[in-house]
């Protein structure tokens, strides 16, 4: 595997792909998968509902955001890595955030279900054979092939890993 080419995704993703270490995007997915979990044991209720500032997401909207994101990335993978030609659209974070009931939901289930869809997703991206993580498709207007977006998944991840890490939970010590 190599790293996805600048020609291989719009530039809007080039930040979260610079994030992304080495070559391996497999154990890069298995490795976060496990991060994930580990970042989310033991929290509490009232972690998932906390927010560093007003406006901003809560940690289980945070959580349900990447979880939602990964979905439509391994999507989009998936149909163009199957080789469908069809343009697909892009989508509006804020909605499907307003719209996730995320609230309503217990952290350990949105980690756990983050854990499944990332399960997923690895064996998605492992079924792909040379030729697949080649393949070019439209997602949001722009080109991208299936390797940018399987460092994509794993850029966003590390996104917003980052902003849970520095903002949200050094203001929330674990119990």
């Amino acid at each position: 595997m190599k790293r996805p080419e600048a020609g291989e995704y719009a530039e809007s993703y080039a930040n979260y792909i610079s994030k992304v270490p080495g070559t391996d995007i497999l154990s890069v997915l298995e490795a976060q998968r496990l991060q994930m979990l580990h970042l989310f044991a033991g929290r509490s209720e009232r972690d998932g509902s906390f927010r560093y500032a007003a406006g901003k997401w809560t940690v289980k909207e945070v959580l349900g955001h990447i979880t939602d994101t990964e979905r439509i990335f391994a999507y989009r993978a998936l149909r163009i890595g199957r080789g469908d030609m069809t343009p697909l659209p892009g989508f509006e974070q804020d909605d499907f955030v307003r719209n996730g009931g995320f609230a309503a939901r217990t952290l350990a289930d949105l980690a756990e279900e983050f854990g499944a869809v990332r399960s997923a997703s690895i064996a998605l991206f492992r079924s792909f054979d040379e030729e697949a993580w080649s393949r070019r498709g439209i997602a949001s207007q722009k080109e991208v092939t299936v390797r940018a977006l399987g460092f994509v998944t794993a850029g966003h991840q590390i996104h917003h890993r980052m902003i849970l890490e520095e903002r949200y939970f050094p203001a929330i010590p674990r119990a």
